[in-house]
């Protein structure tokens, strides 16, 4: 067992029920596609950590993503405390450090999950912005409610409300690069994944 632990959040796959605000402009279908593509990208972020990997689950476990990992189903009534569970079953599994990262990212990669790690050696909590005032990683040593409680989730000062806050109680921030998540359209077509999406467009 490694001290450190990647937490990853994934959305079940169903049409309809993923990708809504990009569906509204190419359909269920297309943007069911999309997140399958950006869960396949998540995958491979994390195949090669040395690190141990835990798999998070929004609705039920899925045995063929991520074989041979510890795989559950979130536990919560909203994104706060289902990430506030998650890191505590981490925690009392006995891990030092945990980052935890949804499925939705096209530029995640392995080497911004590893800087995570190198940054929560010298700070208490780290963050990965994205772009529209959220987080896509957050990474802590120590559960701390503040981050997970009483938060406006979709709001685009999540992040800024956040270090605020944690700012007020002496607490060491580190911030990585800004990735943007896949919402809309606009986002997919300056996404990295949107030529992939074009060629199995046109070859499904």
């Amino acid at each position: 067992m490694s001290d450190n632990l990647v937490i990853v959040f994934v959305k079940n796959i169903k049409l309809g029920k993923v990708k809504t605000r990009l569906a509204k402009t190419i359909g269920d279908q297309e943007a069911f596609e999309v997140y399958k593509l950006l869960v396949k990208k998540t995958e491979k972020a994390t195949q090669n950590l040395l690190v141990d990997t835990h798999i998070y689950f929004s609705d039920a476990v899925i045995v063929t993503k991520w074989p041979n990992t510890y795989k559950t189903v979130q536990k919560g009534n909203d994104l706060g405390e289902r990430m506030k569970n998650a890191f505590k079953d981490g925690f009392e599994k006995g891990y030092k450090n945990i980052v935890l990262i949804g499925s939705d990212l096209p530029d995640i990669s392995e080497v911004i999950i590893n800087q995570a790690f190198e940054s929560l050696k010298t700070h208490d909590t780290v963050f990965g912005p994205a772009e529209d005032g959220g987080y896509y990683l957050v990474g802590i040593k120590n559960l701390n409610h503040t981050i997970f409680d009483n938060k406006p989730w979709s709001d685009s000062n999540l992040l800024n409300k956040t270090i605020e806050e944690l700012n007020s109680s002496a607490i060491s921030i580190g911030l990585l690069q800004t990735l943007n998540d896949i919402d809309t359209f606009e986002d997919l077509k300056t996404s990295s994944i949107y030529n992939t999406y074009l060629h199995d467009k046109i070859h499904n």
